[in-house]
């Protein structure tokens, strides 16, 4: 079982970063179709659609990284957990940000599609996106935080 874990920690470490590149990407896309008044073309849905899949696949490793290590029937009381910043981070924190930007995402990507105009389309994914990546951002266990974890993780090996 360490071997996997060590597999799905280096897959949720370079799919973070695959996702943060598309992200930017698609926030640049969405406030230069917003405020250059441009066609919301096929580039842009799949774009959006690319940063939904790459969110999800996010979340699914995440939720299997999660009960694996244990979180679910670990033998700590509540007060253990939450009156330590790391322990609290992974088990409250981390899992809940993640959790409500990815329904922002997915609310967000069913606006886009609703919206009867390109400007409309372009200023709810900048909005409705924005508002989960930043979300995201906060969620990440950055070097340096109580929970920080590498920057980049790569089958043991750590940045």
């Amino acid at each position: 079982m360490p071997f996997i874990n060590l597999i799905l920690l280096t897959l949720h470490n370079i799919a973070r970063w695959v996702f943060i590149v598309v992200a930017i990407i698609l926030l640049v896309q969405s406030f230069q179709g917003w405020f250059g008044k441009k066609v919301y073309s096929d580039q842009n849905r799949t774009l959006t659609t690319i940063f939904i899949i790459l969110f999800d696949v996010q979340i699914l490793i995440g939720i299997i990284l999660f009960f694996s290590k244990g979180w679910g029937s670990v033998m700590m009381t509540a007060g253990d957990i939450m009156s330590t910043a790391a322990l609290r981070f992974f088990a409250v924190e981390h899992w809940m940000i993640m959790l409500l930007a990815v329904i922002l995402a997915h609310i967000g990507s069913g606006q886009v599609k609703k919206a009867a105009t390109d400007l409309q389309k372009f200023r709810r994914a900048a909005i409705w996106f924005s508002i989960s990546f930043i979300l995201v951002l906060g969620g990440i266990p950055w070097p340096g935080m109580a929970a920080g974890r590498p920057l980049l993780r790569l089958f043991g090996m750590t940045i």
